[in-house]
């Protein structure tokens, strides 16, 4: 496989320079790039990698010199980042599926095909289910009973997808993604310690033995378009209402997004980041890694909440925070300069308080 560097400027919408008809077969980073590949090199500061590698291609920024840098050609980018989607789109080898119904599958006789559906080894489609056209669903996946995948979606290997979720369109789940898990819902036959110790702040008095009982998930998931599920990543189905993600969400590996939660439009929820049920997130939030959200909490849209952050309380919209619990992202940083100067200032206590008894003995 491989393309011109014309092919790919046209393709790009970006300026090709030099001998255009160079054939390009892989994308590469400078130092390890060969003849062959192009190399990628967005930012200045990583132009010294060219030296040790034998690119004659490569992907710049606006203002690069590339007969300078000693390239035969060059594709010049406005924003090398946003060009570098469509690049490793057009280069990328694919996972190598077999088209069509593989034999092994399992399709149940009243379950909706639409055209050019593909089905791996030992896939299993539930009843009633309906797969939308041009589909690719990988080997060892489930699709349940009355879930609804829509067109152009892409289910690498082990993925499941439960009873009664709703998908829409070009969604892609990486492997062993599980949609519409029963959610964690508990319950004790009289009131819980839980219960009690968010009412009491934890002065209770004494904890007791209790036994929970499930209360089961009568809702399921519905998933928006041109959605992407990380790997490992679970979302529960709701209790009653549907556990909702909007449209163009994209949700990293090993993510919990609990039951009757609702995700807006075009947030961006990085690894390991865990959503307790009920919570209400708005469109366009993005969550660094192991972001952790109490239950009940309402997120605003276009919050930003930076790695590790705790969030327990409800944030406003267009507000950036950081830290445990997650308060303002300037405020956190003079907490944390605060926090680093309590050792000197308890010497400096520790010495005045000396100095004062010294005084106090000499009178």
């Amino acid at each position: 496989m491989g393309y011109t560097v014309h092919d790919i400027a046209t393709a790009l919408g970006a300026q090709a320079k030099g001998n255009t008809s160079i054939i390009v077969e892989r994308v590469s980073e400078p130092a390890s790039a060969g003849p062959d590949d192009i190399a990628l090199i967005t930012n200045p500061k990583f132009v010294s990698g060219l030296a040790h590698g034998g690119a004659r291609v490569a992907l710049l920024w606006p203002s690069a010199d590339w007969e300078e840098l000693g390239l035969e050609a060059a594709i010049i980018a406005k924003r090398g980042r946003f060009t570098m989607s469509g690049l490793t789109k057009m280069m990328d080898p694919g996972q190598h599926y077999s088209d069509g119904i593989h034999p092994t599958s399992v399709i149940d006789p009243t379950a909706v095909l639409g055209t050019n559906v593909t089905i791996g080894p030992f896939s299993v489609i539930g009843p009633r289910s309906s797969i939308g056209s041009e589909t690719v669903i990988g080997p060892q996946c489930q699709v349940g009973a009355d879930a609804r995948l829509g067109a152009s979606c892409f289910l690498r290997d082990h993925v499941s997808i439960g009873a009664r979720v709703i998908i829409g369109d070009r969604f892609w789940a990486q492997p062993g993604a599980r949609i519409g898990a029963d959610g964690m819902s508990f319950v004790t036959p009289e009131k819980s310690n839980v219960e009690n110790v968010r009412e009491t702040l934890g002065s209770q008095g004494e904890v007791k033995s209790q036994r929970w009982t499930r209360i089961h998930s009568l809702g399921a998931v519905t998933v928006g378009d041109d959605v992407e599920v990380g790997a490992n990543t679970c979302i529960d189905c709701g209790t009653i209402r549907d556990t909702k993600i909007g449209n163009g969400t994209k949700i990293d590996n090993l993510v919990h997004i609990a039951h009757n939660v609702e995700v807006g439009n075009d947030c961006l929820l990085a690894g390991q980041v865990g959503i307790a049920g009920s919570t209400k997130i708005g469109n366009n939030v993005v969550f660094g890694g192991q972001v952790g959200v109490t239950d009940n909490t309402e997120i605003g849209d276009n919050v930003i909440a930076g790695g590790a952050s705790k969030v327990m309380t409800r944030v406003a919209a267009g507000q950036v925070v950081l830290g445990y619990p997650a308060v303002k992202m300037d405020i956190h940083v003079e907490m944390y300069k605060a926090l680093r100067r309590l050792p000197r200032l308890a010497k400096k206590i520790a010495s005045l308080q000396k100095s004062v008894s010294s005084n106090s003995s000499n009178d």
